[in-house]
């Protein structure tokens, strides 16, 4: 018999140039017209925003033209202003995902390898998840106020609750076939955990990780706007909104969809690489 650390459940890589196999092409070239194909309806909006501001259809104030929300735009950029904004939002953000999602690690972890933890426990989270995260912020200005710590905690929330169910769900759902050899080859309960149930469940880890740093994002704009204390992102559409300056709104929108995609971005481009790692 073989012995169990000599064991690997995943599968043995295909040598590329064994007997059968076919050199792979290059798809670059026809792959390079696809990467351009997210752009077509920004570039489409951006001309006909352009078209019905410079023919002036709409006289309205609420229309800005995209030369004044760009000119805007250097102005935030050239004062600070949009740095100050920007990292106070980021930084509110990365420290609200860091600590839901390692508190989402731990409680998501205790469910799924746990069956007492997931009936005492899990009844409750179940619960709790069904309450509107927005619901929460009034108990939460009143016990942190309205600066910093009741954002981080708004966000803590927001991050935690995609980790924990999609954590306690991927352990949970390992194949019972896998727990069945990792038996036959007499794997120690430490060894089970590390070598079948982690490897096994960690594409369900690696979405509750994503979905909780775009949540995060996006409860942080509803935080700084509802919690209306402090800089940021949010802070800046408000202002822009009561000082009825659209190409103000219109450029801190602007921002965060660039923000949003490059979080989007760096998480899959941190999937890709995690996994193509692991399949080698």
């Amino acid at each position: 018999m073989a012995h169990a650390a000599d064991f690997e459940l995943t599968p043995p890589a295909v040598d590329a140039g064994g007997a059968g196999s076919t050199k792979p092409t290059s798809t670059s070239a026809s792959t390079a017209p696809k990467r351009w194909r997210g752009a077509v309806l920004p570039l489409l909006a951006l001309a006909l925003w352009w078209g019905v501001s410079a023919t002036g259809i709409s006289r309205s104030g609420l229309l800005v033209s995209p030369q004044q929300v760009l000119h805007t735009g250097i102005e935030q950029i050239a004062s600070g202003a949009l740095w100050r904004a920007l990292s106070a939002s980021l930084a509110r953000e990365l420290t609200g995902f860091a600590l839901g999602t390692a508190g989402g690690l731990v409680l998501g972890g205790l469910l799924g390898f746990s069956r007492l933890a997931e009936r005492i426990l899990g009844p409750s989270f179940n619960t709790f998840k069904q309450i509107s995260l927005f619901a929460w912020i009034p108990l939460i200005s009143v016990w942190f106020g309205l600066g910093d710590a009741a954002k981080v905690v708004f966000l803590s929330l927001a991050a935690l609750l995609p980790v924990v169910a999609h954590v306690s769900d991927g352990i949970r759902n390992v194949s019972p076939e896998l727990l069945e050899v990792a038996h036959v080859y007499r794997y120690t309960r430490w060894q089970v955990v590390v070598r079948v149930v982690l490897p096994a469940a960690l594409p369900s880890v690696f979405t509750g990780i994503y979905l909780a740093l775009i949540y995060s994002w996006l409860a942080t704009l509803g935080a700084e706007y509802l919690l209306v204390a402090g800089s940021g992102i949010g802070n800046m559409l408000i202002d822009g909104s009561e000082q009825f300056r659209m190409d103000l709104v219109l450029f801190g929108i602007v921002v965060i969809g660039i923000v949003g995609w490059a979080l989007n971005a760096s998480a899959r481009l941190l999937e890709r690489r995690i996994f193509a790692h692991r399949s080698r």
